[in-house]
Parts: structure tokens; C-alpha cells; sequence
């Protein structure tokens, strides 16, 4: 009995622990930031420094989505990639059309999640592969940087808000919706069960198939968004201008509190994570002086 009474308090300090490390992450960075440049600790200065963070942190959502049934997106980069050329050039010229492209792209995500479950096959095998069609398709849409962003989606990324920057509501606004859907509701039980008990989801009632067909789509839908509020920041777009949020996504996600296994995450600390990872990605590194061809390797070396 007093073996249990010892473990159950280090279990409980562990859970406690992971929920404090994306918020001491982000901690660290704004102090760091603070420290190097205190001139960036204001309202400009957090426009200017979260001014990618909404888009990074959609793509950790989508990829916090498939790590809760224990299944990894590697094509989230690519296929932000994909739908930023979309947006840039049959959203803005045809818009019926682009937005007929985007739904079916969300389609194929969740036909993606049904070939997995009912093949058993590896997410990283099918996904690994769908990146280089989504790339190759992002390429035979734009084969070289242009296009525009439609003049409303600059117009609503671009948006001023009184006294809190806009990004800091629109992550905020990110987190909470994502937060009481997966974690408060019924039915976000019942999906984040399919990661943590499989058997007892099955026994319930409930199809597995149908849980995982619903966060394969949940992906593709937060990566839609993510590639759309992308262009609406950049105005134009690039085959390759996603590649590097795959890799983002899943550290956002695990630098959020999250786990690969047993369907425990945070979408508010993966948020966080994304925000933090925005922060140091940039912004940290500039203040230190660092030049650019090193940021890639320091930024790797801070997470």
C-alpha cells in the first residue's frame, strides 16, 4: 500500500510537469527576448515576431489530431504547401473552383485515415508518400513563386486589433475552440479514446474506422486553414513554401505536452508550443546575432 501511495504522487508530479512545460518553454523565450532586445516586448513587436505563428500553429493542430489515435502526418508540409498555391491561384481567379479543390483535398485526407485503419497500414509509409504527391501537384499548379492572395483573406489576416496583437487573439481563439471540442465534449472522448483504448472505444459501440476517417479529415480541414492564412500573411505563394512545417508541427506538438502514444494531448499547450516555436525560430535568433545560414542548426539546438 505504501508503494502505491509513493508512485501515484511521482505519476501525478510527471502530469504536472507536462502540463507546465509549454507554458515554461514559452517563458524561457519571451525572457530570453526580453533580455537581447526589450524593445520587442511591445504590441509591435509581437505583431512582427508572431506574424507566421497562426499558421504554424493550425498545422500543429491538424498534426495533433493524428497523434492523438497514434498515427504521424508527414505530408501536413507539403500539403500546407499545396493548398497556399491553390489559394493563390484558382481560389483568387475561380473562387467556386478553388474552394471545390479544397474540399476535396480535405476528402482525400479522410480517405487516407479509412486506407490506413482498414489496410493497417503505417501513417508514416502513406503519408511519406502523399507529401511528394502534394508537392508534385503544388508544382504543377505554381511551377514558379507568384500568384496573389485573394484581397479578403489579406484583408482579414492583415487586421488590426486595439491593444492585444492579432495573432495572440487568433491563437488564443485556436486553442480554446480546439480545447473544448476535443477535450470537454462527448464526442472528443470518444476520438481520443481510439488512441488511448481501442478496445473499450470497439466494445462501446463505437467504429474505429469512423473515429480515425474524422481526424484524418480534422487534418486536412485545420490544414486548409493553415495554408489559407499563410497566403493571406505572404500575399503570394510558393511550391515549397510549407516544407518545413511538418517537421514544426510534430515538435509543436510534443513541446505542448503531447505524447505519440495512449491519445494524451494538449491543444492549448500544443498552441503554446507553436507560438514558442515561432518565437525561437526567428525572432531570438536574429537578437542574437546569429546568422542565417546557422539559425536552422541553433533553432534545433534551442528545442
Amino acid at each position: 500500500m505504501s508503494d502505491i501511495a509513493q508512485i501515484r504522487p511521482s505519476v501525478n508530479t510527471v502530469r504536472l510537469l507536462r502540463t507546465m512545460l509549454p507554458a515554461l518553454s514559452m517563458t524561457l523565450i519571451l525572457l530570453a527576448i526580453a533580455w537581447l532586445n526589450p524593445r520587442a516586448i511591445s504590441y509591435f513587436g509581437f505583431s512582427l515576431m508572431l506574424n507566421l505563428a497562426i499558421p504554424i500553429a493550425l498545422a500543429t493542430v491538424a498534426q495533433m489530431f493524428v497523434i492523438t489515435i497514434n498515427e504521424l502526418d508527414l505530408s501536413i508540409g507539403t500539403f500546407v504547401g499545396f493548398v497556399a498555391c491553390v489559394t493563390a491561384t484558382w481560389l483568387h481567379d475561380a473562387p467556386l473552383f478553388g474552394v471545390l479543390v479544397l474540399v476535396a483535398a480535405v476528402g482525400v485526407y479522410a480517405g487516407l485515415g479509412a486506407l490506413i485503419h482498414l489496410r493497417n497500414l503505417p501513417s508514416i509509409v502513406v503519408t511519406l508518400g502523399m507529401s511528394f504527391v502534394w508537392q508534385g501537384l503544388a508544382i504543377l499548379i505554381l511551377p514558379k513563386p507568384g500568384g496573389a492572395a485573394p484581397d479578403w483573406l489579406k484583408g482579414f489576416m492583415g487586421f488590426q486589433t486595439p491593444f492585444v496583437p492579432f495573432p495572440i487573439i487568433a491563437a488564443v481563439v485556436i486553442g480554446l475552440v480546439v480545447h473544448f471540442g476535443l477535450m470537454r465534449s462527448a464526442y472528443g472522448a470518444v476520438l481520443r479514446g481510439a488512441g488511448g483504448n481501442q478496445q473499450a472505444i470497439g466494445r462501446a459501440g463505437w467504429s474505429l474506422l469512423k473515429t480515425k476517417v474524422v481526424m484524418f479529415a480534422l487534418t486536412g480541414t485545420f490544414g486548409v486553414i493553415s495554408g489559407m492564412a499563410l497566403i493571406g500573411i505572404t500575399t503570394s505563394a510558393d511550391a515549397n513554401i510549407g516544407n518545413g512545417y511538418t517537421l514544426l508541427s510534430i515538435a509543436g506538438v510534443i513541446l505542448g505536452g503531447g505524447e505519440f502514444v495512449g491519445g494524451r494531448v494538449s491543444p492549448i499547450g500544443a498552441v503554446i508550443g507553436a507560438l514558442t516555436l515561432a518565437l525561437a525560430a526567428s525572432p531570438l535568433l536574429t537578437f542574437m546575432h546569429i546568422p542565417p545560414d546557422w539559425q536552422v542548426a541553433a533553432n534545433g539546438v534551442i528545442l
